[in-house]
């Protein structure tokens, strides 16, 4: 088994860490399988949900965490992975650059579908078609558990939220996913960016400020200061404070609609998209039939595979029925190069 991740993280008011961990973990676990809960230094396994909450809240209440191991059945794939996952008290909460609330999965070779069994029919070999499929398979699957996590039911509890390819939840324009429960504060993430790199304060400790909180915040530092922000484009390497502020000053629709249009696929991108589409119905039907063209090894980690994702791979703007927005991409690359060419189109990049 490979090393875990990708690892997702929520942030709630302390008072309802526990309450929107258990909630997630509800709408994580797959019934069938067993939960394996820490409580007094051993570990325990049950089927009963009811018996791991109990022991998740008795563990809570004596700190500084709550947690458990589990399976998790993807809606999209449903492909079945073990997962952990952890609260953290306000006091402890603190400390942890991954709290309030944080989860990964176990197997990230796995989730990450670095090996693949691909049909490829009469076509040719592609580097670009077979990273194209990888993408797609595993979309979906990254942005469900997200919203299990961070919105597992309609309380609201979770404000945001991110996924990342490492550990630490870091400036959310450095992650691959973010999630804000309310559209209107997408320029959130950009604030807690700068925060995060100009202030080095752990992005847990403000992902609760209001906007008008952060915009202090934001303005306390010196005229023209500006962070690094490397992220795979060519056309910003810094963000500054100047285009924080004009950000949260721009009216949220605006600022989401940019943010849509600049997630158009690239010409890389589309190029690949045909094969990687056939490759995908001619291995869908084997699954399905048994029938159809040879299938062949695939592994999509290759620094060829893993160069064409982190530059070209497309980004997804969400919108939510609930008012939330996702913004997501895949974990070889980060959300910085989307909010560039945002920012650009709308004037507010130096």
């Amino acid at each position: 088994m490979s090393e875990s991740g990708p690892s997702f993280f929520a942030w709630c008011d302390a008072a309802e860490t526990l309450d929107a961990f258990l909630a997630a973990l509800s709408a994580l676990v797959d019934p069938r399988l067993p939960i394996c809960v820490r409580k007094d230094g051993t570990l325990t396994d049950t089927t009963s949900m009811d018996e791991a909450v109990e022991m998740i809240r008795s563990e809570f209440a004596e700190g500084p965490a709550g947690g458990a191991l589990f399976d998790v059945t993807l809606s999209a794939s449903k492909r079945i992975f073990p997962c952990s996952g952890y609260c953290y008290t306000e006091e402890a909460g603190r400390d942890v650059s991954a709290g309030p609330i944080d989860m990964s999965t176990s197997d990230k070779e796995g989730f990450l579908c670095s090996y693949l069994e691909l049909a490829w029919g009469r076509g040719p070999r592609s580097i670009e078609a077979e990273a194209a499929v990888a993408w797609h398979l595993l979309r979906d699957d990254l942005e469900d558990l997200l919203l299990r996590l961070c919105a597992p039911d309609a309380s609201g509890r979770v404000r945001t939220g991110a996924c990342t390819n490492g550990g630490d939840w870091i400036a959310p324009v450095r992650m691959c996913a973010t999630y804000n429960a309310d559209a209107r504060d997408i320029a959130r993430d950009l604030a807690l960016s700068w925060l995060q790199r100009h202030d080095k304060e752990m992005v847990s400790r403000n992902a609760g400020l209001s906007l008008e909180a952060l915009r202090a915040r934001v303005e306390a530092a010196p005229a023209g200061a500006r962070v690094p922000l490397k992220g795979g484009s060519d056309r910003a390497h810094a963000l500054s404070r100047e285009t924080v502020l004009k950000a949260l000053a721009t009216p949220p629709a605006t600022l989401l609609e940019a943010l849509e249009a600049a997630a158009a696929p690239d010409e890389a991108w589309r190029a690949a998209e045909p094969r990687a589409r056939e490759i995908l119905e001619l291995t869908s039907q084997i699954a399905e039939t048994g029938e159809g063209p040879p299938t062949w090894a695939v592994h999509t980690d290759t620094r060829a595979h893993v160069r064409f994702l982190r530059k070209h791979a497309p980004f997804h703007v969400r919108r939510l029925a609930g008012g939330g927005v996702i913004l997501a991409t895949h974990p070889f690359r980060s959300l910085w190069p989307l909010w560039i060419d945002a920012l650009f189109s709308l004037g507010l990049m130096p």
